[in-house]
């Protein structure tokens, strides 16, 4: 273990998760709204969204799924996609809205996956990799109920910032850096790194073959 796990990381982890799965299932819901479902088909996607990344992550890390274990991020996940659903109803929005609470769920999601997987002894790598899946598995499983190409496989560095990232913030920790600072500092730089992405329209090269 590269850091103490104090009751203060733990409170912090746990508000940041609420937040997560708040932005993440709304995002769920204003990408769901541009295929024009109906509200259970919505609340469906938005929980799907906000949870789906987490549910993987402790799957695969063979503990308790987290909101099984606390049904209060379910509830907040469903409460999120409600108030959504009725806000758009009223108020004029953007049909790629949902990148931005897209884009701050992958952020917190990301560094929320990495220290989840060192608490459980994970290495490095497979730590890191676990930011990805806890920050990106939710939108993933969001494009394709959507029937569209799911944005982190052909979008602005999406889940490189979640890697890189996730990367960036176990070395911190190794270095003795304070883990709440360190998530704070790495979750906001995730964030603004995806923004100016889709602002400046910066991408990987895409697969193509050679012409003949």
């Amino acid at each position: 273990m590269i850091f103490e796990i104090t009751p203060a990381l733990l409170s912090s982890l746990y508000w940041l998760t609420i937040v997560a799965v708040a932005v993440s299932s709304a995002s769920g819901v204003l990408r769901a709204g541009c295929r024009k479902f109906d509200l259970f088909g919505v609340l469906i996607i938005g929980i799907t969204t906000g949870l789906g990344g987490g549910t993987i992550r402790d799957l695969v890390l063979g503990i308790e799924v987290f909101w099984f274990a606390d049904q209060s991020f379910f509830i907040i996940s469903s409460l999120s996609s409600i108030l959504v659903f009725v806000i758009a109803r009223y108020f004029q929005v953007s049909s790629q809205s949902f990148l931005v609470p897209d884009a701050m769920g992958l952020a917190i999601f990301s560094v929320i996956g990495t220290i989840s997987g060192l608490m459980v002894g994970a290495p490095w790598l497979i730590a890191s990799f676990m930011g990805v899946v806890t920050g990106v598995m939710g939108g993933v499983i969001r494009d394709m109920m959507c029937d569209v190409t799911p944005i982190a496989f052909k979008s602005q560095l999406n889940a490189v910032l979640a890697w890189v990232g996730s990367f960036i913030l176990i070395l911190f920790l190794d270095g003795g850096m304070d883990p709440i600072v360190a998530t704070i500092v790495i979750g906001s730089s995730i964030f603004v790194s995806r923004l100016l992405a889709i602002k400046y329209d910066i991408r990987l090269p895409s697969f193509r073959f050679k012409d003949i």
